[in-house]
């Protein structure tokens, strides 16, 4: 890690430190370069102005939501629905570099808006690419985070190539982070937690907490073992992005009246362009006023406890829990490579 990035991790950290009490942190947000888009993807964005899954948008798109949704950060990664593989894993690896280093200049234009974040792909990458593009995204760029998808690319998340992946992050200070949902079979809940309990001091990220692209009705009992599997592994750190609501709302109150660490596990996110971040932190702050009125609140736990929800709570599944992650993680980074 050369001087430039150790100087951009401590900037980052003394923003952080200074503004987390009042920052709202979008935690999961996907980035594409759209002035270099792949031909397929752009043929795809200029046949129809309307939306499909995964319509990509880049930082200029990001930064006008971030502004009419009252949200001061997000976190950004690259968005796979506009990363085109081949058969060819050295092509996919450098488009995958190329997205991330996308991600790494938008960051270094937009300090104060953007967290960024690296990917990588033992499956569609070999492993030894996988592995140097982790390097690459933590000690090159200064990622604090760096997350695999297994249920897209079609790995089990407890494979053992991924617990490669897992010790490589792991061993370089950042911190590893999955698509965790009901979409597939790649990610249960014994999953996740085989991987927690690998590294039960180091913090894992687990995004949309059993939610993601599964109907209500296929997610339902992994909503649930998601609840119980992070009251279990106190490491374990979710984000609320792309899941049902009403879980949303029976999460934040149960890691709230179970008190730290548990209740500082849990950020609030939108994953645009796959969910609108307009709409989903409007949401956020109405349910969590409703919260706040504990005493008149239909969950009964909320009456027995009716001051559960005041604003330093609220502060923190809004950012500050979120931020804190993030001066960890970039504190752990610059404390490897100040060994080394």
């Amino acid at each position: 890690m050369n001087k430039e990035i150790k100087a951009q991790i401590l900037e980052r950290i003394s923003f952080l430190e200074k503004n987390k009490n009042q920052l709202v942190i979008d935690a999961d947000t996907h980035l594409t370069d759209m002035d270099n888009l792949h031909e397929a993807i752009a043929q795809q964005v200029n046949s129809t102005p309307d939306y499909y899954h995964g319509r990509p948008i880049g930082h200029r798109e990001l930064l006008a939501e971030m502004k009419q949704a009252g949200v001061d950060m997000s976190l950004v990664w690259q968005n796979p629905a506009a990363t085109v593989y081949s058969q060819d894993k050295k092509m996919n690896f450098e488009r995958l570099l190329a997205a991330n280093r996308y991600i790494y200049e938008s960051a270094n234009r937009f300090p104060e808006k953007f967290i960024p974040a690296g990917w990588t792909d033992p499956e569609s990458l070999a492993l030894g690419d996988a592995l140097r593009l982790v390097d690459i995204c933590v000690n090159e760029f200064g990622f604090p985070f760096v997350k695999m998808n297994p249920a897209q690319n079609g790995y089990p998340m407890d494979s053992e190539v991924v617990k490669a992946v897992q010790d490589k992050i792991v061993s370089l200070g950042a911190v590893p982070v999955f698509h965790y949902c009901a979409d597939t079979e790649y990610t249960p809940a014994t999953g996740l937690g085989a991987l927690a309990a690998r590294y039960p001091w180091h913090p894992i990220m687990a995004i949309h907490m059993g939610g993601g692209g599964a109907g209500y009705v296929e997610a339902e009992q992994l909503y649930h073992d998601s609840r119980a599997l992070g009251l279990k592994y106190p490491n374990i750190k979710y984000v609320l992005s792309a899941r049902r609501d009403t879980h949303t709302e029976s999460d934040l109150i149960t890691y709230q009246l179970a008190g730290e660490p548990f209740s500082k596990n849990i950020c609030c996110a939108s994953d645009a362009p796959y969910g609108k971040q307009s709409w989903n932190f409007g949401g956020y702050r109405l349910m969590f006023e409703t919260l706040k009125d504990g005493a008149n609140h239909p969950d009964k736990r909320l009456n027995e406890r009716p001051d559960l929800f005041d604003d330093q709570a609220v502060t923190n599944f809004m950012g500050r829990n979120f931020a804190e992650l993030t001066i960890w993680a970039y504190r752990s980074i610059f404390e490897v490579n100040s060994k080394t």
